[in-house]
């Protein structure tokens, strides 16, 4: 498919995406809980004409087209769920789900992917590579990508490489953002629990305050970064929660935290583990108290691109929409991003898709109450998907 004809192609198929975007923004669903959602991607599947595999233990769905000559296998990856968030932006298609909101913009990762899928379905006759097409559930939670890798959806055939997109309201529509190595932060949910001993208010002496000890942990903790690493190395930790106590006149008995911690690569991740381990359980000791660092299992991994998949990205962003319609991140993003699974079983690369337009007052951040997309991004998105599956198809 030449130039000329992949960005009439896309163009054409622009009231076909925000008309899907649009069905899915007012129906959006939480993690785990895609039921309406993953119907509507069958629908069109289905109006598209391309096979599909519908998983019956979670809300995820594969697409594909399969070239039994083929030897290579790409795939591309969306996230279907939405959050816990009361939408404040009206307009024709709101939510009707209340308190639920596509404020992440998973209803346009959606409708691109789909798109994808009608453009190279289309010419699927021209085609001499597999293309798997991935609907994930539950990005924002547990990490619906492992459901994905668990049906096998990365083997037979194997998945050689594997691309990904987010759209971001910080770059303007039209514009590509990625980087080479680090891209996203690894995100762990660290739970903390403090115990001590209960006693009247009026006797300390007959207790161990955990809410005492609770409190030099958390400064301790804040030593960390500031003390332990290096101001060259990036990192996070908040204790976002903290409860116990039982009454102005008790002893407190028992403190629980929770906290996350983000890190852009695993010796610092390791480190820090390590590191807050340590101070949890000593520091309580100090006060007479025990302290346990409860993390069942690893959160989700850095985002790692692989750098000639970033390369193709760049290359045809630049021939697709210009020189000056790429732009290289110079620093990592602490936020996380469950693609990084994927990232771990083949190469890939995760790239920001520009959505935001301060003419058109599209400026809110990503998961906010007042978000939206400048929908012009949707066919630019599936234009780029396109043309990076169409770097491989050799003839």
């Amino acid at each position: 498919m030449d130039k000329e004809k992949l960005i009439k192609d896309c163009k054409n198929i622009k009231p076909w995406l925000v008309n899907i975007r649009r069905d899915l923004h007012k129906t959006p669903e939480l993690s785990e809980k895609e039921y309406e959602t993953k119907k509507k991607i069958i629908k069109y599947l289905k109006e598209i004409g391309i096979d599909y595999i519908d998983f019956k233990d979670h809300s995820g769905i594969m697409a594909y087209i399969i070239n039994e000559n083929s030897n290579q296998t790409i795939a591309i990856r969306a996230d279907i769920d939405a959050l816990p968030i009361k939408e404040q932006v009206d307009s024709l298609y709101k939510s009707i789900n209340e308190g639920v909101m596509h404020a992440c913009g998973h209803d346009a990762h959606t409708s691109i992917l789909l798109g994808a899928c009608k453009v190279l379905y289309s010419i699927k006759d021209k085609l001499n590579i597999n293309v798997k097409f991935l609907f994930q559930p539950a990005e924002e939670t547990v990490g619906g990508a492992r459901f994905l890798i668990k049906d096998k959806c990365l083997d037979n055939p194997k998945v050689d490489y594997i691309f990904g997109l987010h759209v971001m309201p910080t770059v303007d529509t039209g514009t590509i953002e990625t980087k080479y190595n680090t891209l996203n932060a690894s995100t762990d949910t660290l739970k903390i629990s403090i115990k001590g001993k209960k006693a009247h208010g009026a006797y300390p002496e007959n207790g161990a305050d955990a809410l005492l000890a609770a409190a030099h942990v958390v400064t301790a903790l804040q030593s960390i970064i500031s003390r332990n690493l290096s101001p060259l190395n990036s990192a996070v930790l908040t204790i976002g929660q903290i409860c116990g106590g039982e009454a102005q006149n008790i002893i407190c008995d028992e403190i629980n935290m929770k906290a996350t911690l983000r890190t852009l690569n695993q010796e610092t991740r390791d480190f820090m583990l390590n590191r807050i381990k340590t101070i949890i359980e000593n520091v309580s000791l100090a006060f007479g108290c025990s302290g346990e660092l409860d993390l069942d299992e690893y959160g989700y991994p850095a985002v790692i691109n692989n750098k000639f998949l970033v390369d193709i990205v760049k290359k045809n962003t630049e021939e697709l929409l210009g020189k000056d319609k790429f732009s290289m991140k110079e620093k990592p993003s602490l936020g996380g991003e469950d693609f990084s699974f994927y990232t771990r079983e083949c190469e890939g690369v995760f790239f920001n898709l520009g959505c935001g337009n301060k003419e058109k007052g599209i400026i809110e951040p990503l998961h906010t109450s007042k978000f939206n997309i400048d929908e012009e991004c949707l066919s630019i998105g599936v234009m780029i998907h396109v043309a990076n599956a169409l770097y491989f198809n050799k003839n």
